[in-house]
């Protein structure tokens, strides 16, 4: 995958507050050109021995590849999780224009 390439990042956060700080702090700094925040979900997971069941939101990162690393990196120091989810997936298509789109605003000064 080269730098260009665009990727969809995942994360999970306990409420929609959190969830808009950080998609503001991740648009600001160009680390993405959009980020969706979902209504609530219900989250089923094993953590430290016991079933746990969460209401979350899901934040849906557009960017690429190149930004990937510093998104990461944020998404870390910010998230009020031990454990955040951090997940990537490559796309391998979409409408140009919006494509384009994407990669222009992710561009580095």
């Amino acid at each position: 995958m080269d730098a260009q390439s665009l990727i969809l990042v995942f994360t999970n956060v306990p409420d929609h507050e959190t969830g808009k700080r950080m998609a503001s702090q991740i648009v600001t700094q160009k680390l993405a050109a959009c980020v969706n925040i979902s209504s609530d979900i219900l989250s089923i997971y094993n953590w430290d021995g016991q079933q746990q069941a969460e209401t979350e939101v899901q934040l849906m990162i557009k960017t690429t590849q190149a930004r990937y690393a510093q998104l990461e990196e944020l998404i870390k120091n910010e998230h009020p999780y031990e454990l955040p989810e951090i997940i990537a997936i490559p796309l391998v298509a979409g409408l140009p224009a919006y494509l384009g789109w994407v990669r222009k605003e992710t561009e580095t000064p």
